[in-house]
């Protein structure tokens, strides 16, 4: 006769207090996404060349007005508190001292062994927050990978999808939702 679990589901409140009461370490690799940890993946040097090649293109992109959040926590809802590569989110740090942000305008994820979950999972779960700017730096193929209009779909892990997805090359640029004027080129986001 077996047993048969069931996983335990958390709220964003429950994990916040898991950390103050030192259950989990702030510098702890997991996040919070649809009311279940997740062990983050570990970052090798590309990954992170990636990551701040990102912030750097994009502080230049969006300039002053903007905060870059690089590998902060966000308040997507109540059962999720990603903590993606990159986020932009308007105004500065200071504004973030009571309350991580909610709605970021761009989030970006650097993705070699995570790519799969990248894409489903975190895709999913970007498009039901309403995201409207999400990114992939695709380590693997060496491509940005760009998402945006996020529907309705039943068959996704989180229930919503993004409808538009374009994949640039090295050679190509983008231009942020929030910020049409910037473009950035494609090659300033790879290592």
């Amino acid at each position: 006769m077996g047993y048969e679990g069931r996983a335990r589901r958390w709220t964003r409140a429950e994990y916040e207090q898991l950390i103050v009461l030192g259950v989990l370490q702030e510098d702890e690799p997991v996040e919070l996404l649809g009311g279940v940890l997740r062990v983050c993946e570990p970052q090798d040097s590309p990954h992170m060349v990636a990551i701040g090649l990102a912030a750097d293109a994009l502080r230049v992109a969006f300039g002053a007005g903007w905060a870059i959040r690089v590998q902060g926590p966000l308040a997507l809802d109540a059962e999720s508190e990603p903590e993606p590569d990159v986020a932009v989110v308007r105004g500065t740090h200071r504004d973030y001292v009571h309350a991580h942000p909610a709605q970021p305008a761009l989030v970006l994820e650097v993705a070699d062994s995570s790519l799969t979950a990248d894409r489903e999972e975190k895709g999913s779960l970007y498009a039901r927050a309403g995201l409207a700017d999400y990114w992939i730096v695709n380590l693997v193929e060496r491509v940005l990978e760009v998402y945006r209009a996020p529907v309705i779909d039943a068959t996704a892990p989180f229930g919503w999808r993004y409808s538009r997805r374009v994949v640039l090359d090295g050679t190509e640029s983008v231009s942020p939702r929030a910020a049409p004027a910037a473009v950035v080129p494609v090659a300033d986001l790879l290592p």
